[in-house]
């Protein structure tokens, strides 16, 4: 069984800086992306930045920049620092997990940036 579980979520100001993070456990083989996503009532869920199997990056050109995806040697813990937060940031955050066995999400960290 893999499980996910993001923390690092928060109040901040506009302007402010939040580093999330995703501990994954269970028997994870053959990942092909590792991923943050974010969820709001207006936009649904959508992807901030995930990092493929070969090691390269994509951003969201709504926070590229700003925020910077990265992950542990082992790729079993997964990063999202943010800066220059706005209020348009607020949403829960997502990390994935996209394997050949499958897709694995956690539970969500609620973001909430203040004006």
């Amino acid at each position: 069984q893999v499980q996910l579980v993001e923390s690092g979520g928060g109040l901040v100001q506009a302007g402010g800086s939040l580093r999330l993070s995703c501990a994954a456990s269970g028997n994870i083989l053959g990942i092909r992306t590792i991923g943050w996503y974010r969820q709001t009532p207006d936009k649904g869920r959508e992807l901030v930045a995930r990092i493929l199997g070969g090691g390269g990056l994509v951003y969201s050109p709504s926070v590229k920049g700003r925020f910077t995806i990265s992950r542990d040697d082992a790729w079993l813990t997964l990063y999202l620092q943010m800066s220059s937060l706005t209020p348009e940031d607020t949403a829960v955050y997502f990390c994935n997990f996209a394997t050949i066995r499958g897709e694995y999400w956690g539970q969500g960290t609620q973001v909430t940036v203040s004006s």
